[in-house]
């Protein structure tokens, strides 16, 4: 069901002044054995949590059931709200039409299409009849050209019905990919020569035994089953149970309380396909009886006016962003008084995930809300991954334990376990390897038993790959530091151990805005290297030449190659050793591609796989004989 948008900004002028957010510190007990292992818990309980996530979308639409659960732009650009009882029946007629029709786990149901309303009809009526769901990315089917992905995910999910928002955008995806006997289900359109159910037949479904169904459901039920991003292998499909996501969602809540304090209003572009932006971001929506409005925006030149546009209308109470979308949302806010005035009206926390935030974005997001709120507003992040649903550590400890607020709550900065989430740092080499356990954690990835034995030790730890270091090993009561991927680090020809997380960062602050990302260079070579891949518009703006001019020419610039024989100049300068100091870089005028995998669908780099395949480009960086090497001295 579908009513009117009501306003949801304020119609005061001039600055507003900020409402002091509580969080929960996170208080940790820590113990170290002989053999160098740290153990950390939060000293605080996990609470209570549901059996079900939609036990929380009953209660509301039992005791406000026109309450916004969720909120998209129609065609004709005004908001269409589907309130918390419209979303419950909608949910047991999908279930009861995906229940008629066979589904089981075994037979799951796959949504090809991106962030919608009938997309999270669909789920949730998924969720309701305890059928899984497979959201996918949609580059997988718009941006691929060989559908590669698309085909692994039908094979390792076999679904029984496959879902578009609209059927003729997805045409040569299905007809590359989905085997012909699966049902096609589509909002809009129709495909040539195969049939194609409109989810308006599902959503005209009388329930029936679902009901039944959905109260018998135990919370190890599979909820849905997220794609992990390939960044650091082939993706794998993570198994996430109903436990895991309410779990989660109760660990949010302790250590965050401001979302039980009222209703979140979240406006968000993040999407489903990835555990931050649809189980992280919708669940806290759900979890705490918020209102979730879809932003068809995202941080591109072309999305930006979008998600402008909409935070000019929509006054959030917590906004979520990745690192480049926050910079953008910052250069914005510093401009607009009228978007400043909507976006910070009822605002009380920031929070980022997906990469590390550079401390220059940071401070500029700081000097813009202070000079319009009168106060820093404290910008949280922490570390989570799809297999653990997705949050582990918070950073909410910074923000209590600094010596002024917010003191550490700065770039790097992961923080302490949340409640529920025991955590365990193994020595491996000369860093400490976070791993995980809880109620939070996956049970393992579907369908593939030796990957999931991999992935756990023997005590039952999911492993993460990921480093961690003590902010300071004098009082590791506050906190950790995210300290680079363990399968990025190499040795150089030297045997000097490169810690390449750290480095890759810090190259792309200093480089920013003209570096969109970079790998570092190379095992067994003598000294340090880069590839970097431009961000072509930034130094297409620098060398006074559109975006669209040949990247070749863009690069060869003037003003272009002066910045980057800086940038090298200065890293080389404040590298330490042969492990922190740059002796070359490439400059690629060819971006990274998804489908090779060199690049995921949210944008990460896979650094083993790019110098896999470019072995060749490798080769010349350190024979000097391709264009657009960069060594540190005067620019030749």
């Amino acid at each position: 069901m579908t009513r009117a948008a009501s306003p949801s900004s304020p119609s005061a002028a001039g600055a507003v002044r900020y409402r002091p957010v509580a969080v929960n510190p996170l208080p940790v007990d820590l113990r170290q054995e002989a053999d160098g292992v740290w153990h950390l818990r939060c000293a605080e309980d996990l609470g209570p949590y549901p059996r079900h996530l939609l036990e929380r979308l009953e209660v509301v639409a039992a005791t406000d059931p026109d309450r916004t659960l969720v909120a998209q732009r129609g065609p004709d650009g005004a908001w269409r709200h589907l309130s918390y009882a419209g979303m419950l029946a909608d949910a047991r007629a999908i279930g009861q039409a995906l229940l008629d029709r066979g589904l089981t786990p075994e037979r799951p149901v796959a949504i090809l299409s991106g962030n919608s309303m009938d997309h999270l009809r669909l789920a949730t009526g998924a969720l309701y009849a305890g059928i899984p769901y497979c959201p996918v990315s949609v580059g997988y089917s718009l941006l691929s050209r060989d559908h590669q992905k698309l085909r692994l995910v039908m094979e390792t999910v076999t679904p029984g019905l496959v879902y578009a928002a609209d059927a003729p955008a997805f045409a040569t995806a299905i007809a590359a990919a989905v085997p012909d006997d699966v049902e096609v289900v589509a909002s809009s359109g129709t495909l040539p020569g195969r049939p194609v159910t409109p989810l308006a037949e599902l959503l005209a479904t009388a329930p029936g035994t679902v009901d039944a169904v959905y109260r018998a459901l135990p919370a190890e039920t599979v909820a849905k089953l997220l794609f992990t991003s390939g960044s650091a292998s082939t993706p794998k499909a993570v198994t996430t149970t109903q436990r895991m996501l309410c779990a989660n969602q109760q660990m949010l809540l302790q250590s965050f309380p401001v979302f039980g304090e009222e209703p979140p209003v979240i406006v968000d572009w993040l999407p489903w396909n990835h555990t931050y932006g649809g189980s992280h971001n919708v669940g806290i929506a759900l979890y705490n009886g918020g209102s979730y409005y879809i932003d068809d925006g995202k941080p591109t030149p072309q999305g930006l006016a979008e998600t402008l546009r909409n935070l000019k209308e929509i006054s959030p109470t917590v906004h979520f962003n990745v690192p480049k979308g926050w910079e953008d949302l910052t250069a914005a806010l510093e401009e607009d008084a009228d978007l400043r005035q909507s976006f910070y009206a009822r605002m009380r926390m920031f929070f980022f995930g997906g990469a590390g935030l550079s401390q220059a974005a940071w401070d500029r997001l700081d000097r813009v809300t202070e000079a319009h709120c009168g106060a820093r507003i404290p910008v949280f992040a922490g570390l989570g991954m799809t297999e653990t649903s997705p949050s582990c550590l918070f950073t909410t400890s910074g923000f209590s334990l600094g010596t002024s607020a917010g003191a550490l709550l700065q770039a790097g900065y992961v923080g302490l376990p949340a409640p529920g989430c025991r955590v365990k740092l193994v020595p491996v080499g000369d860093k400490l390897e976070a791993r995980f356990a809880g109620p939070h954690v996956m049970p393992g990835y579907w369908r593939a038993a030796e990957r999931t034995a991999a992935a756990f030790d023997a005590d039952g730890y999911y492993r993460t790959g990921d480093g961690l270091r003590w902010l300071d090993p004098a009082r590791p009561d506050l906190g950790l530091v995210f300290d680079g991927r363990l399968t990025e680090d190499f040795k150089l020809s030297s045997g000097t151990f490169v810690n390449v997380g750290p480095l890759r960062a810090r190259v792309i602050t200093e480089g920013a805005p003209h570096v969109q990302d970079v790998v570092i260079t190379a095992p067994e070579r003598d000294d340090l290297g880069l590839l970097i891949f431009p961000n072509l518009e930034a130094c297409g703006a620098l060398a006074e030449l559109p975006a669209n001019a040949p990247a070749a020419d863009i690069l060869a610039a003037e003003p272009v190659r002066q910045r980057f024989q800086a940038l090298i100049d200065r890293l080389a300068a404040s590298g330490t050793g042969s492990a922190s100091r740059v002796a070359r870089a490439l400059v690629l005028t060819e971006p990274p591609s998804l489908d090779k995998g060199e690049v995921t669908d949210k944008r990460s780099i896979n650094q083993r796989v790019v110098l896999d395949l470019r072995a060749a480009q490798v080769d010349a960086l350190y024979q000097g004989t391709a264009p657009g090497i960069y060594r540190p001295g005067p620019l030749s």
